[in-house]
């Protein structure tokens, strides 16, 4: 079965159909982060009525709490959440390697403490497959290697070769045919070592190929400059996945260059911040001048918060740190993205996409 059918082009953006084992996703799209299994404030039904198509967990967190064990009594994390939909676990390669887990890399793998246990393991390529294989996601990524910002060229250089190491690994011992697995591709912002390591999981045949060690730290030119050198070293017939991305001027310019794909928790968590989005630009809503302003947060936007609630009343529930406060944001943020992402995706088959049209006059 083929997974992913192009349906229309404007320039290099793209709009698809990503066929998994649980539905179909119209691309371009953005998952949401649900990395215990639940998006942070809102409930699955919240979630999807945002316009949610998929939602990304986390393999290697939800291997410690609540366990394999669990999970698999239950029929697969999708029964165990109640989730319908298509689904998307990350490895956890970034959340392993961060000094709360870390403890030595290595060549086979990753030498961790679990801190629920206090145990050390190794979490291998091999096991991080396994995991992703009993959970049944939809879609499993490999096992990378992911350089923190900033990162010298021995450290690029020492992540693209494990990378593509435990590409090849992963790839061997994945076993579960209903679930799609893609390749992630390093190299910092160097041009020589993304390219290196973008053909060399390009030629291992994935279903699908992510952009990783991107949205950590560097510049926005740097990212896009290096998404642009990019996209043409992978297979023009493959999804295309941006990790980490989710501010809007992040996404308008990454589905120019050709991405189909992004998550992150950007938009649910600046929302707890008391940020939203609007067409005019981000709107802090702590701000004073909200206290007597009555409009919606965007009058343009007819999700339910900007149906019922003004700025005023949301501002002050934010100022009395009430949760509906965040959990109004986080559900508005969601909305705006994905019928952002929609827009897009109309604009493209109609064949009249443009960067410009999205992000002109904005303040984003």
């Amino acid at each position: 079965m083929k997974s992913f059918k192009i349906q229309a082009k404007s320039g290099k953006a793209r709009a698809g159909i990503l066929e998994t084992a649980h539905s179909k996703i119209q691309t371009p799209f953005f998952m949401p982060v649900a990395t215990k299994g639940s998006v942070k404030l809102l409930s699955h039904e919240e979630v999807f009525s945002a316009g949610t198509q998929c939602i990304i967990s986390n393999a290697f967190i939800l291997s410690m709490k609540p366990g394999l064990e669990v999970i698999k009594k239950a029929g697969g994390l999708h029964k165990f959440m109640s989730w319908k939909k298509s689904l998307f676990t990350d490895s956890g390669g970034f959340q392993v390697l961060s000094p709360d887990f870390c403890l030595k890399l290595e060549e086979d793998g990753v030498l961790f403490r679990n801190p629920f246990t206090g145990t050390k393991s190794i979490f291998s390529p091999e096991q991080s497959i396994k995991i992703q294989n009993t959970l049944s996601s939809d879609v499993a990524m490999c096992l990378d290697d992911v350089p923190t910002a900033g990162s010298s060229l021995n450290r690029l250089r020492e992540s693209s070769e494990r990378t593509f190491q435990w590409a090849e690994r992963c790839k061997k011992v994945h076993k579960n045919k209903k679930q799609l697995l893609f390749g992630i591709s390093q190299g910092g912002t160097d041009k020589k070592l993304r390219t290196k390591s973008t053909n060399q999981i390009a030629s291992l045949d994935f279903d699908g190929y992510a952009i990783g060690g991107l949205a950590i730290g560097e510049s926005l030119s740097k990212m896009i400059k290096t998404v642009e050198h990019t996209i043409p070293l992978l297979p023009e017939n493959k999804p295309r996945y941006l990790m980490g991305v989710g501010s809007i001027r992040e996404l308008v310019k990454a589905v120019s260059l050709g991405v189909d794909c992004f998550d992150s928790a950007f938009p649910t968590r600046t929302a707890r911040h008391g940020r939203a989005f609007s067409s005019k630009g981000n709107i802090n809503i702590d701000a004073a001048r909200y206290r007597f302003d009555l409009k919606p947060l965007d009058s343009k936007c007819d999700c339910p918060v900007c149906a019922t609630h003004s700025r005023a009343y949301l501002h002050h529930l934010f100022r009395t740190k009430e949760e509906n406060a965040r959990k109004w944001l986080s559900l508005h943020n969601l909305f705006f993205v994905h019928n952002l992402m929609n827009e897009i995706r109309e604009s493209i088959i109609e064949g009249k996409f443009s960067e410009k049209k999205f992000l002109s006059g904005s303040k984003f």
